[in-house]
C-alpha cells in the first residue's frame, strides 16, 4: 500500500474511468494449516451461516470453466482437455511457433503454442468492468496469455485485449499486464477492462476468454490451465453504502504477518515491504490452507530476513509493467501455484456476504482505500490497501489481519464495522485534496481448496463463486 495520500498507479488509472461518470465445522482436516486451526475450530462449531445479503446480486457476474465439459466447449486449435480429479487444458499438438520480444528482458525467444478459446458467456449484469482470473501450472519452459474480446450494448466489439502475460516463475518470461489498449469505448487498466464513459450507458452484454499456451520448441512441457474465468461487474456509483445488521462472531487462526518489517528488502519488486500489502495478505491466506513454499524455494532469500515466504511472495506476484506486486489476479494465480488451492477475484455486496464466507472457514483479503480520519485506529490513511478479514467481533466488528503494522504481533486489528464497510464497498470518495477518486467498490481475493467442503461450496456459490 501507499502510506501516504499520493495516488497510486491504479488508483490514477481508476480515477480516469471514475472521473467519466458522473458454526460449522472448519476446513476439513487436510486442508487446515496448524493444530491452532483444529483447535479453533472446535470452538466455532456453533456458527451459523449468515444468509447473503442480496446486495451482489444484480451487480456482479462470475463465471468460470473448470469442468471437462467446459475445456471440451471451447475450441481448441492444438490444445487438449485433460481429465483427472481436476481437469485442465494442456498443450496436445502445438499449432505453430511465434517470437515473444519480451520488454522487460530485451531478448526475443521462439515458442511452441496451442490456443483454446471459451464460448461466449452473457453475464447476467451487463457491464462496466470485467476482471479476468486463471489458475494454472506452468513448468520451467511454459508461459500462457490471458485475452479477452467482448461486444458492447451498441453491437459492436472489443478488440482482444491482453489481460495477462503469466509465468508461476520469472527464469523464462516476466510476467506483466500491458498497458496502452483501448479503442476509444473502453480500455485496459492493468488487470481490469473498463468502460471508458459508464455514464453513457454503454455495457459489455458479452465476452469470451482466449487463452494460448506456450513451451519452448522440441519439448513436451506444458501449462496446466485448471480454471479460467471472470467476473464482470456494474456497481453503481456511491459514496456511502447501506449499513448491513451484525450477524456472526467468529474469528479465523489466520498467520499473522506484517509488510513493514520487510522495508528496503528486495526494492527491484515494488520498493521492497512498504508496498508489499498485496502479496503480504496472500501469503498470510496460504499459509491458513497449509500451504508454504519450501526451503529450496526460499533458498534465494537473504537468511536474515525474518518471514522469507512474504519475499517470495512479493517476487512471484510482481507485475513487470505495473512495475508493482498489486496486479489482483496475478495474485489470485500466485494462491493458486500451491497444491490444490484456487484463486478467484471478485466483489462481495456487504459484510453480510463476507460474514457467510468466514462461517464457513474462508478468510476474504480486501481491497480499500481512504483517509486516516476514516478509519479508527489505522493511523494511516492510503490510496490503495490490501488487508485480510479473519472474523468478527460479538458486536460485529472486523477483525482485520492488516499488513501494515510495524511487526508481526501488531497485525491483529478490529475495525469499527460501519467504517470498515464503507471504505471496502463504496465506489467513489473524497481524496486528501477534497478531489472525488474512486473506490473499489468490494472488490477481494477468494482462496479456497480445490476439493470443497459441503459448507464451503455453499458459501461460495452464495456469493457467486463456483
Amino acid at each position: 500500500m501507499t502510506r501516504d495520500e499520493q495516488p497510486s498507479r491504479r488508483g490514477l488509472l481508476a480515477a480516469a474511468v471514475a472521473a467519466a461518470a458522473a458454526g460449522a465445522a472448519g476446513p476439513a482436516a487436510a486442508d487446515v494449516p496448524s493444530r491452532a486451526a483444529q483447535d479453533h475450530a472446535a470452538q466455532d462449531r456453533a456458527a451459523r451461516v449468515p444468509a447473503p445479503s442480496g446486495a451482489r446480486a444484480g451487480h456482479v457476474d462470475n463465471h468460470a470453466w473448470l469442468s471437462l465439459a467446459d475445456w471440451r466447449s471451447g475450441t481448441a486449435e492444438g490444445t487438449r482437455a485433460a481429465p483427472g480429479r481436476f481437469p485442465g487444458l494442456e498443450i496436445g499438438t502445438p499449432e505453430g511457433r511465434s517470437d515473444y520480444p519480451d520488454p522487460h528482458t530485451g531478448e526475443t525467444a521462439a515458442w511452441e503454442y496451442a490456443r483454446w478459446t471459451s464460448p461466449v458467456h452473457r453475464p447476467a449484469v451487463p457491464s462496466t468492468e470485467v476482471v479476468a482470473s486463471w489458475n494454472a501450472r506452468t513448468p520451467a519452459g511454459t508461459w500462457l496469455q490471458i485475452e479477452l474480446a467482448g461486444t458492447y450494448s451498441d453491437g459492436t466489439d472489443t478488440p482482444w485485449y491482453v489481460m495477462g502475460r503469466w509465468a508461476a516463475g520469472d527464469q523464462d518470461i516476466r510476467r506483466t499486464s500491458v498497458d496502452d489498449q483501448g479503442d476509444g469505448k473502453s480500455s485496459v487498466w492493468t488487470d481490469t477492462l473498463a468502460v471508458d464513459d459508464a455514464a453513457s450507458g454503454l455495457r459489455l452484454v458479452s465476452y469470451r476468454l482466449r487463452l494460448t499456451l506456450y513451451r519452448r520448441p522440441g519439448t513436451g512441457a506444458t501449462p496446466t490451465v485448471w480454471r479460467l474465468g471472470a467476473m464482470g461487474s456494474d456497481v453503481p456509483d456511491r459514496f456511502t453504502v447501506p449499513a448491513s445488521v451484525p450477524g456472526l462472531a467468529r474469528e479465523l487462526p489466520v498467520p499473522r504477518y506484517s509488510q513493514e518489517i520487510h522495508v528496503g528488502q528486495y526494492p527491484e519488486y515494488d520498493n521492497g515491504g512498504e508496498a508489499w500489502c498485496s502479496p503480504t495478505s496472500s501469503q498470510m491466506v496460504v499459509e491458513y490452507w497449509g500451504r508454504r513454499p519450501t526451503a529450496e524455494a526460499l533458498a534465494w532469500v537473504d537468511p536474515a530476513y525474518a518471514d522469507p515466504q512474504v519475499c517470495h511472495a512479493a517476487r512471484f506476484t510482481f507485475d513487470h509493467q505495473y512495475d508493482g506486486c498489486g496486479n489482483w489476479p496475478f495474485n489470485a494465480a500466485y494462491a493458486a501455484t500451491y497444491e490444490d488451492l484456487r484463486g478467484v477475484v471478485t466483489r462481495l455486496g456487504s459484510l453480510t456476504d463476507l460474514e457467510a464466507l468466514i462461517a464457513a472457514g474462508i478468510p476474504v483479503i480486501t481491497s480499500q482505500s481512504f483517509l486516516a480520519s476514516e478509519l479508527t485506529g489505522a493511523g494511516y490513511g492510503t490510496a490503495g490497501h490490501l488487508m485480510t478479514v479473519v472474523g468478527f467481533t460479538a458486536g460485529g466488528d472486523v477483525i482485520a489481519n492488516d499488513p501494515a503494522s510495524p511487526d508481526n504481533d501488531a497485525v491483529r486489528r478490529v475495525y469499527e464495522r460501519r467504517e470498515f464497510e464503507n471504505i471496502w464497498l463504496r465506489t467513489k470518495r473524497y481524496d486528501a485534496a477534497g478531489k472525488v477518486v474512486s473506490g473499489t467498490g468490494g472488490v477481494c481475493y477468494l482462496y479456497f481448496p480445490a476439493r470443497h467442503t459441503a459448507r464451503r461450496r455453499e458459501a461460495l456459490a452464495a456469493v457467486g463463486v463456483r
